[in-house]
């Protein structure tokens, strides 16, 4: 497993990170066991940053139980505040602190190495990088976390996140992938000036990027020329014999310019699937003909949250 600097937190972490909305049961049914063996299996494949939080479900609960036996410091453990529902936002400062209590008595920890609100892009930001900021700020000052840092969609948010504010992270997802590549072009610069952390995720797209395609229980928010993109994508990498989620995630871990790519991974071949990925030789070839496909750069993003937030 390759282990890359984290922004200015000191941290080296794996460029695989483990994400835990299948932990959670978002995705589908994941008997506890099951998921208990799967983080003892993403930590002794040399998995170090593992993400969660109060909106994936039993996830908090079920990682507390399986980080005993000294697992717990063997790994950069991040969680969230903030989103507790499909539409349920609070990052008042009050709840942040009590989201975080809860996290911790359910992680069975004194502290995580990274909090983060989760995607703030829902609720007007003004609040957001000032209050909420300074919450983020306190719990850090009385060692409840390590490092914090903010997490969503859109470009225009996450540039403000890191102008405007001293986060150590950053999260932001399907920017990274084979159909987009802006956490690159945009984000990064800013990030490298500013000494911030950048995490990626959602390598495939919300599902574009599987040979079965999305499966997310919405519409999938991505306009109709990247899902065309996507699905010429697909067809293309299944002519050449091969899985276009796993040139994806290859794609994402060894591409996209950031420490490492959160991948949710249910079943233990997804997982190991990730990590051949993290280092397996790309198709040089292949990726040509795929980037190919991309749509227009301006045609790429979609919208998400408050109108005024993207």
């Amino acid at each position: 497993m390759e282990f890359r600097r984290l922004g200015a937190t000191g941290l080296d972490v794996s460029a695989v990170a483990f994400g835990t909305g299948s932990l959670g049961e978002l995705f589908g049914p994941l008997d506890e066991s099951d998921g208990i063996r799967l983080v003892h299996e993403a930590v002794d494949s040399g998995i170090n940053l593992i993400d969660t939080s109060p909106y994936y479900g039993s996830a908090e609960e079920r990682l507390g139980k399986a980080l005993t036996d000294g697992r717990r410091d063997k790994v950069v453990l991040a969680t969230k505040a903030g989103r507790y529902g499909f539409s349920d936002f609070d990052f008042s400062p009050s709840r942040i602190r009590r989201s975080l209590e809860e996290s911790l008595r359910l992680l069975r920890t004194d502290h995580v190495d990274i909090l983060q609100l989760h995607d703030i892009e829902f609720v007007p930001l003004g609040p957001v990088l000032t209050d909420a900021y300074d919450e983020l700020v306190r719990l850090k000052e009385e060692g409840k976390c390590r490092f914090i840092g903010m997490t969503g969609y859109p470009l225009k948010t996450f540039s403000r996140v890191m102008e405007e504010t001293d986060v150590d992270v950053v999260l932001t997802y399907a920017k990274g992938t084979l159909l987009d590549d802006s956490i690159r072009t945009v984000l990064l610069p800013i990030a490298e000036e500013r000494g911030v952390g950048l995490m990626n995720a959602a390598a495939v797209s919300l599902g574009l990027l599987t040979p079965g395609g999305s499966k997310i229980e919405i519409d999938h928010p991505a306009p109709e020329a990247v899902q065309r993109a996507a699905a010429a994508m697909v067809e293309l990498a299944s002519e050449r014999g091969t899985d276009i989620a796993f040139v994806a995630n290859q794609y994402a871990i060894q591409r996209a310019g950031t420490a490492t790519t959160v991948v949710g991974a249910g079943k233990s071949r997804h997982l190991q699937s990730a990590i051949r990925a993290a280092d397996t030789p790309i198709d040089e070839d292949l990726l040509a003909d795929l980037l190919a496909l991309r749509p227009p750069v301006a045609e790429r993003p979609w919208p998400m949250g408050l109108e005024e937030n993207n």
